[in-house]
């Protein structure tokens, strides 16, 4: 790290990777990772419901993002509360499957006016792929580290529960 708190601005391969990448009045500040990635966090006010939201950009091999992908940090958390509502109905209906094995009171809380999934966070990787992680809920299933909903594009693609710190 430099005197000011922030990651020297090249990668373990020698590509020089900028400490913070500004995305429509977003600041991403390089943190550290493996040297095989790069990865840029910031944090958002999430209009409708007042609360920090964390963001993250992740590039493998590490790399400067491209403006692709800055786009859809934008779009990501621009639109942050329409995709969360969809990744909380997609898992309303995606869970109901006997692969997530849920307790017979689990399967009523999908039921509720209200899911029991918390906190959300983005994810946005450089190949343009994304997912919400829903770090908090009464879901076995999401302990310990959460349910993750992956998008392509605007719309949930897949659901499952993170096992493993990722």
């Amino acid at each position: 790290m430099s005197d000011d708190g922030e990651l020297p601005s090249t990668s373990g391969n020698g590509v020089d990777l900028p400490a913070t990448l500004r995305v429509a009045g977003l600041a991403l500040k390089r943190t550290e990772s493996p040297p095989s990635l790069a990865c840029w966090t910031g944090c958002f006010l999430e209009p409708t419901e007042g609360t920090t939201v964390s963001i993250s950009l992740v590039t493998e091999p590490a790399a400067p993002p491209d403006e692709g992908t800055l786009q859809l940090v934008h779009d990501v958390a621009s639109r942050f509360d329409v995709f969360v509502d969809r990744a909380v109905g997609y898992c309303r209906a995606r869970l109901r499957e006997r692969r997530f094995d849920l307790t017979s009171e689990e399967l009523s809380w999908l039921d509720l006016p209200e899911l029991p999934l918390a906190v959300p966070e983005a994810v946005v990787w450089a190949d343009q792929s994304w997912a919400i992680r829903f770090t908090e809920s009464r879901f076995r299933l999401a302990d310990p580290y959460g349910i993750l909903v992956t998008f392509n594009g605007t719309q949930p693609i897949d659901v499952e529960c993170i096992e493993d710190e990722q």
